[in-house]
């Protein structure tokens, strides 16, 4: 196995997890959170950016490099590594809950899925086979098996045939996957919300023996409470020495109730896309910065963050960019949400290490959440 996980402490008492994750391009302390790199860039971060932040590993999205500028180019370049100049763990989805996304325009068979590209409309075929070619050329330390990820709410029907489909599509992509030298498959479990599916979604996922697995089709319109009921008794399905991946999920509750759960992998668009539109996390809650509030408010975004933004540049002067159209106040507000939750992963870590992240996650909650 290419990726391997060391397991350096477990709480008895929860499940949290702290451990190390070896990869081709670096070794990654988790839990930990990987902002998302769409098109092989995070929105408005450059790799050294990404760096003074703390980043370990980035996702890049296998549906959107394929459909542009084409994964044949990537691999031209070097793969995602030399073609963004990013020299630590890159993980790839494997574009199957983009797919699924486009509703009208696909259709599902047990071949793969026909979709339309929602460039320019052009017809294409993802099989798993298909998907394996484009993610080997694609080169991530990381990549996902091609799965369906049922929608919320679904029947209980439906949910079953997407899970055994998923299943029947890990074994090809296994079959597929031509570069074991250099990338690790992971698997994904589904199932929606019912426990029948996920206990045997889960069983079937791991008589694959790959090493890493995901849980997926979750953070998709349950409520949290329901979310993390499906942890409780999928996680306790999973090898203890693999790395566990909840896929879509970064909101500080669920990053520290998922760790709680013994989950070391997270990614999210979350802290990227509510930036850009100028709301920002900070150590007493979220903060919409483009609000009239903040017009002569000189202080910091966050006065416990020490990221460049707030090290450099008052609430007002970032409102002033963001109001104006600046490109700078969309990326001063990505650079500190992104830090914000290096910060928050690196102290969920140090409260595993002391087994303190129960009290951790009460103390959190209080002063973010205000409960």
């Amino acid at each position: 196995m290419t990726v391997k996980y060391e397991l350096i402490k477990e709480d008895k008492k929860t499940g949290a997890r702290l451990g190390r994750l070896h990869t081709p391009h670096g070794v990654i302390d988790t839990p930990a959170f990987m902002p998302v790199g769409t098109q092989a860039s995070v929105k408005a971060m450059t790799p050294h950016e990404l760096i003074e932040i703390g980043a370990q590993i980035i996702l890049s999205n296998t549906y959107h490099m394929y459909i542009r500028p084409g994964h044949k180019l990537v691999e031209k370049a070097g793969g995602l590594h030399g073609f963004m100049n990013w020299n630590r763990p890159i993980l790839t989805d494997s574009g199957g809950f983009q797919v699924f996304s486009l509703n009208d325009l696909r259709k599902i068979s047990e071949e793969g899925v026909v979709f339309r590209s929602h460039l320019d409309g052009s017809k294409h075929l993802f099989t798993p086979e298909y998907v394996m070619e484009i993610e080997n050329s694609l080169g991530a330390d990381i990549i996902m098996a091609f799965d369906e990820c049922a929608p919320y709410p679904c029947e209980y029907d439906y949910a079953k045939e997407s899970m055994e489909r998923t299943a029947r599509w890990l074994k090809r992509c296994k079959e597929a996957h031509g570069n074991t030298v250099r990338q690790s498959l992971f698997g994904i479990v589904q199932g929606s919300v019912y426990k029948d599916l996920r206990l045997e979604s889960a069983k079937r996922t791991t008589e694959a023996d790959l090493p890493g697995y995901a849980i997926g089709g979750l953070s998709v319109g349950e409520p949290k409470e329901l979310m993390n009921e499906v942890l409780d008794y999928t996680l306790s399905e999973l090898p203890k020495d693999r790395p566990r991946y909840l896929m879509g999920v970064g909101s500080p509750d669920c990053l520290i109730d998922g760790s709680i759960r013994g989950i070391d992998m997270f990614d999210c668009v979350l802290p990227t896309r509510i930036a850009r539109n100028g709301t920002v996390m900070t150590s007493k809650g979220k903060l919409v910065v483009r609000n009239a509030e903040y017009s002569e408010d000189f202080s910091p975004l966050d006065e416990e963050c020490d990221c460049y933004a707030c090290r450099n540049f008052s609430r007002a002067y970032i409102r002033h960019l963001i109001k104006a159209g600046e490109i700078l106040g969309g990326r001063l507000t990505t650079i500190h949400n992104l830090r914000f939750l290096q910060n928050l992963m690196s102290k969920i870590r140090e409260a595993i290490e002391t087994d303190s992240l129960t009290e951790y996650r009460n103390s959190f909650f209080e002063k973010y959440y205000h409960y």
